[in-house]
C-alpha cells in the first residue's frame, strides 16, 4: 500500500493507493469531505503522478523489433514511469537545488511545506501535502527569505509562482515539446537542465531524452557493447516519441 498527501479542494487529501486485480484502488481522505470536482482532480492528479495513463503498449509494439531492448520490456511488463506529485512542486525543487546540497534543498523545500500547513493523518500517521499555487502566491518575497534563507532563489521562486499562474498544466502536458521546452525557459530560475528536468520528471514527456553518462551506461549494459554518444542517440530514435521512454526502462532495469 502506497499512502501519500495532496491538496484538492482548498484542502489535503490522504490517498490510500492499493494494487487490486490489474488495476489500482484509490481511496481519499479529507476533512471536510470532498466535492465531486475535487475527487476528480485529485484523482487525475494520482493517475499522472504514477503515469496510468501512459499508452506503454505503443512502447512495447515498438520493443518486437529490438531483441535487447525486449529482453528489458520482458522484465518490466506493465510498469509505468513514476513522475514527482506534480510539475509544480518539481519546479520549485528545480529552483531550490541550484549549486546548493541536496540536503540543504530538501531543509529548504520542506520550509515551504510546513508553512502552509497541508497535513492530514492516514492509519495513523502524518502526511504533508505539497502547498497548491494559491497558497503559494500569498507568499511574499520576504516571506520565501524567511522561510529559505536565500534572497536569490527567493526572487526566483516568486517570479516562478507568479509566471506559473499564467501556464495551463494541460498545455505542459500536451502541448507541441519545443513550445513547452521555450514556456519553462521562460520562468525565472528555470534553464535548460531545469527545463528538461522538468518536462521529463515532472511532465512525463516521453519524447525527451538526454545522452548523459548514466543512460549510456545502462543502455550499453543492455546492448552488450560501449555506445558513443551518436549510436545512443540512434537507438533512442527507433522509438520516436517514446525515447525518453526508452531510457527510463534502460535506468530501470540497471
Amino acid at each position: 500500500m502506497l499512502r501519500c498527501a495532496l491538496r484538492a479542494g482548498g484542502a489535503p487529501v490522504g490517498a490510500r493507493i492499493t494494487a487490486e486485480g490489474d488495476g489500482l484502488r484509490y481511496e481519499l481522505e479529507a476533512a471536510p469531505s470532498l466535492s465531486d470536482e475535487a475527487v476528480a482532480a485529485a484523482t487525475d492528479r494520482l493517475s499522472f503522478f504514477l503515469g496510468l495513463d501512459d499508452a506503454i503498449a505503443e512502447l512495447y509494439a515498438l520493443a518486437a523489433a529490438d531483441p535487447p531492448f525486449q529482453r528489458v520490456v520482458d522484465g518490466l511488463y506493465g510498469y509505468h514511469q513514476v513522475k514527482f506529485p506534480s510539475p509544480l512542486e518539481l519546479m520549485c525543487r528545480a529552483i531550490l537545488a541550484q549549486r546548493v546540497p541536496m540536503a540543504g534543498a530538501r531543509k529548504m523545500k520542506q520550509a515551504i511545506v510546513t508553512a502552509a500547513g497541508n497535513s492530514i493523518v492516514v492509519d495513523g500517521t502524518e502526511l504533508w501535502a505539497f502547498p497548491d499555487l494559491g497558497q503559494l502566491l500569498t507568499l511574499t518575497p520576504d516571506d520565501l527569505v524567511d522561510l529559505i534563507g536565500n534572497r536569490r532563489k527567493a526572487g526566483y521562486l516568486h517570479g516562478a509562482f507568479r509566471q506559473w499562474e499564467q501556464i495551463d498544466e494541460t498545455f505542459l502536458r500536451n502541448g507541441d515539446v519545443n513550445l513547452v521546452r521555450e514556456r519553462l525557459l521562460a520562468i525565472p530560475g528555470i534553464g535548460p537542465w531545469s527545463a528538461t528536468f522538468l518536462m521529463v520528471r515532472g511532465l512525463g514527456r516521453s519524447e525527451e531524452i538526454s545522452a548523459d553518462r548514466e543512460s549510456n551506461l545502462a543502455a550499453s549494459g543492455v546492448y552488450g557493447r560501449t555506445l558513443t554518444e551518436v549510436e545512443y542517440l540512434e537507438l533512442a530514435a527507433r522509438y520516436g516519441r517514446w525515447r525518453g521512454y526508452w531510457a527510463h526502462y534502460l535506468r530501470a532495469a540497471g
